[in-house]
């Protein structure tokens, strides 16, 4: 069992799992199953993992250095909190924020790398970690929202916890990954006639990073450019409130499924991103699981097409290009160098 369990803890980070890979994964540990019903998603495994490394002997698992402020809450709701490690430095420093995967329904800040984390610090970046609200808890645009205050509110910190709030970025896996580029491309949510002071700063970023990320939460979107059954994922009936897929195509949810689609708020002066895909880069089965195929390269190759179009720094790298697994490690760099660069 130890040995069952390195496995899962060594492979999950590198979002390297095949559909055949889930289905030993979910004999081996039918627990990871969260919903119950006998298929293992890559989110649900992700979950298990994080369970499982939190579960473990501390002499056995990677130890996150501890937050400068923990659990500071950037809004009223329980999930709305946030972890900051501050970098010493007499200037300002940068930020990066870790936005956590899982499907929109899991997943935690306490998920973050440790050693990211110390990459930042190193240079002289500090490092913000932030859970969000579970669209089980309130649907799209909840999240992106989210993540967008924990933005702001780290702005509002700026003189206290010395940031420089020109120089913030964020990055995630699948969930995390939509957020953080969805604020790379939206328009700005800051309300400069706000009331509340977090509400005033600017929720855009430097730059973004995303492992496994979807550049379209339109079902139907997905539907035409994957085919098989990816646009079947269960994450899209809590994300919009509905009650089952024949819904999607509801006057109301194709407002929404364009608003959440990244791709539609894509201008030129949005941030650079940099993309990682583990999913075998080939077209998906007809006869696939529901959800099979959700964090499928074609939603990187599509988006950088267009960003490229537009003068927009896009970096897409795959597993299959013999960098995993320093694969994170470059989309970590790339963080770093962009956020020391001066600021525009």
């Amino acid at each position: 069992m130890k040995t069952l369990l390195a496995f899962l803890l060594a492979a999950m980070p590198l979002l390297a799992q095949s559909p055949e890979q889930l289905e030993q994964l979910l004999k081996r540990f039918p627990d990871a199953d969260a919903n119950k019903d006998g298929k293992l998603m890559l989110e649900e495994a992700r979950a298990y993992r994080e369970k499982m490394q939190k579960e473990r002997p501390t002499n056995q698992r990677a130890q996150a250095p501890t937050p400068t402020q923990a659990n500071v809450h950037y809004g009223e709701h329980e999930r709305q909190v946030l972890d900051f490690w501050k970098a010493d430095s007499e200037k300002p420093t940068p930020v990066l924020v870790f936005i956590h995967g899982g499907g929109f329904v899991a997943g935690s800040k306490d998920g973050v790398n440790p050693g990211t984390i110390t990459a930042c610090k190193a240079a002289g970046i500090s490092f913000a970690s932030i859970n969000y609200r579970y669209t089980t808890q309130a649907p799209y645009p909840a999240p992106m929202l989210d993540g967008g205050r924990a933005i702001q509110f780290l702005r509002s910190k700026a003189a206290e916890w010395n940031i420089d709030p020109k120089r913030i970025g964020a990055f995630g896996g699948s969930a995390g990954a939509g957020i953080s580029m969805w604020l790379a491309f939206h328009d700005d949510l800051a309300k400069p006639d706000s009331s509340d002071p977090v509400e005033r700063q600017s929720s855009r970023l430097t730059c973004a990073g995303s492992l496994g990320g979807q550049s379209s939460y339109d079902p139907l979107q997905i539907k035409e450019w994957l085919g098989g059954h990816a646009w079947e994922h269960p994450a899209f009936i809590p994300f919009y409130a509905v009650k089952s897929a024949d819904e999607f195509s509801k006057p109301e949810v194709r407002k929404l499924a364009f608003d959440a689609s990244v791709i539609n708020h894509l201008t030129k002066d949005d941030a650079p991103v940099f993309m990682f895909y583990s999913e075998a880069d080939q077209p998906l089965s007809d006869d696939g699981k529901p959800g099979q195929g959700i964090h499928h390269p074609k939603f990187g190759h599509i988006l950088k097409e267009k960003m490229d179009a537009l003068g927009i720094e896009a970096v897409y790298r795959h597993a299959a290009d013999g960098k995993q697994p320093s694969g994170m490690d470059e989309m970590t760099q790339w963080l770093i160098k962009h956020l020391t660069a001066p600021a525009k």
